[in-house]
């Protein structure tokens, strides 16, 4: 369902950008290749119609922006960092040196910066 909101943000994204480039501006952009007078849009111009064109592309904008944030947070309510498996500690001895307790630690961090690595490069 969120693809065919994806698609239709898109969508409106590149029609607002149409609409808004066509609108007559004091540098004229691309207002200048309307027409004349006779046009299909009236005396007045496509200037009207550009503009209520433009505010509805807008609201529906909006409204699919709104749209697809409520499908995204309803969807997914599992984080990844719940489903990655984080290997577990080594077991430590009760007699182990202050020394053999940093080795087993910085080890096991290795080993975690190398799993955190291998889960981003995949």
């Amino acid at each position: 369902m969120t693809s065919v909101f994806i698609v239709f943000q898109v969508l409106l994204v590149v029609f607002i950008t149409i609409a808004v480039l066509l609108q007559k501006s004091s540098s004229i952009g691309l207002g200048a290749y309307s027409g004349s007078n006779e046009s299909l849009f009236g005396a007045k111009g496509p200037a009207g119609f550009l503009a209520k064109f433009t505010f509805i592309l807008g609201f529906l904008l909006v409204a699919n922006t709104i749209a697809l944030s409520y499908f995204y947070n309803t969807a997914g309510k599992d984080s990844v960092a719940e489903k990655i498996a984080t290997p577990s500690a080594p077991a430590l001895d009760a007699n182990a040196t202050p020394s053999a307790l940093f080795a087993l630690r910085f080890l096991f961090s290795v080993n975690l910066i190398k799993h955190c690595l291998s889960l981003l490069l995949r």
